[in-house]
């Protein structure tokens, strides 16, 4: 893997006084999260370039691939690889992914976003929720909601937010089991391509559906986010954030429990049912 997963630059940091006077000036290297397009190609034709976190670049396209519906199983895809060797058009080599399916003709061109996505966007394009339960291919399990393990996962999703530590500016997103122990946690400058990596490394370990599993992300819970979540199977999603108004209603439509705001002792639940003792 070729990318900076972080970087360093030289930056001014400002302390103001109650009174917003100047106290403190102070240049010193500060690491920001890396960013760099990703262009994903299915048998030599572009179907999507999206902002990213470099690593995990081949997970990150089984989960896309994945969550848009056009693979079922890892054996869907025959290889994926770098374009590398000498730069292609000026650009990093390692920039550009290329996947080949088992099924050449599992992609049509009417299929292909020629567009890019930014770090944020996910299946933008993907606006309902009847779009949704069409492409499911699995039931979604009704996962109780256990307090006692909803309080915990923040934390256990944070401990593992290696680049996060450095950074302070990259999600996170995790499944873990249902007792709430980590199985997978990837980080990115886009919630929705640490889903993927998430959700892309699962399929490849042959872990979908993910009915045993819970996800964690360390952003707010958007439709994207419980739309890839039911297309992998998941029963239940946490988010440290808020949640939007399409993303409560799918989950309530397809059943998953969505929990929003888990800060420790509190969240809020807007799908599902508590575990009663």
């Amino acid at each position: 893997m070729s990318g900076r997963v972080n970087a360093t630059f030289a930056v001014t940091k400002v302390r103001l006084d109650e009174y917003g006077e100047v106290i403190q000036v102070d240049t010193r290297g500060d690491t920001v999260a890396g960013e760099e397009p990703l262009e994903i190609r299915v048998g030599g034709q572009t179907l999507t370039t999206t902002m990213r976190t470099p690593g995990h670049d081949v997970e990150l396209a089984h989960g896309f691939l994945h969550s848009e519906g056009h693979i079922e199983k890892a054996s869907d895809v025959t290889e994926a690889r770098y374009c590398a060797g000498a730069s292609v058009d000026g650009r990093n080599p390692f920039n550009l992914l290329d996947v080949e399916l088992a099924n050449p003709h599992a992609i049509s061109l009417a299929d292909l976003r020629l567009t890019t996505t930014t770090s944020a966007c996910g299946v933008c394009g993907t606006s309902s929720i009847e779009a949704l339960m069409k492409q499911s291919r699995y039931s979604i399990p009704q996962v109780p909601v256990d307090p006692g393990i909803v309080a915990k996962l923040p934390g256990a999703l944070k401990a593992e937010q290696k680049q996060f530590r450095k950074t302070g500016g990259i999600h996170a997103a995790g499944a873990f089991t249902l007792e709430g122990e980590p199985v997978v946690v990837r980080e990115d400058v886009g919630r929705h391509n640490a889903a993927d990596k998430v959700i892309g490394h699962l399929l490849m370990e042959g872990m979908l559906p993910a009915s045993d599993l819970i996800l964690v992300m360390s952003s707010r819970a958007s439709f994207e986010l419980v739309n890839k979540a039911a297309m992998a199977g998941f029963g239940m999603l946490v988010a440290v954030s808020a949640a939007s108004s399409l993303a409560v209603e799918t989950a309530r439509e397809t059943g998953m429990a969505l929990v929003g705001f888990a800060r420790g002792d509190r969240f809020n639940l807007y799908s599902g049912s508590l575990v009663t003792r």
